[in-house]
């Protein structure tokens, strides 16, 4: 059985939230799509929603898939989705090193992790149409 992991792209115009990893160590410093792993029983969407509500404090409601699952191992995929902030508040790191909020120019001067790259044409499209619809 493959475990799901979930990541969301929340996008506020045409800025993107990314977060940097605090682990594990071949990890820690990179940035990435924030996000966590589908529970037994739970949704893709409810999953995303409630790991987001951790990590950010923020509500969020889940939008359409995000570009390919990514193939973490046998036995582990990751998925993204489109985010929309929902209500009032902040976002903070509560589970990261760092927040940044980053334009389609600074998509290709992260150090993202591996598998998050896997996105970043989808990324830049919704970013730059953000732009032209400004």
């Amino acid at each position: 059985m493959t475990q799901i992991v979930v990541a969301g792209a929340l996008i506020d115009g045409a800025w993107l939230l990314v977060a940097q990893r605090n682990r594990p160590p071949e990890l820690a410093g990179r940035w990435e799509l924030p996000g966590g792993k589908v529970a037994p029983g739970e949704t893709d969407e409810a999953a995303l929603a409630r790991e987001l509500k951790e990590e950010l404090g923020v509500d969020v409601e889940v939008g359409p898939k995000l570009g390919v699952d990514v193939a973490l191992s046998d036995t582990l995929t990751l998925r993204a989705y489109l985010v929309t902030q929902i209500g009032a508040g902040t976002v903070h790191a509560h589970d990261h090193h760092a927040l940044r909020w980053v334009t389609v120019t600074d998509l290709a001067d992260l150090d993202w992790v591996p598998a998050d790259r896997a996105w970043l044409p989808d990324l830049a499209a919704l970013l730059t149409a953000e732009i032209g619809g400004l």
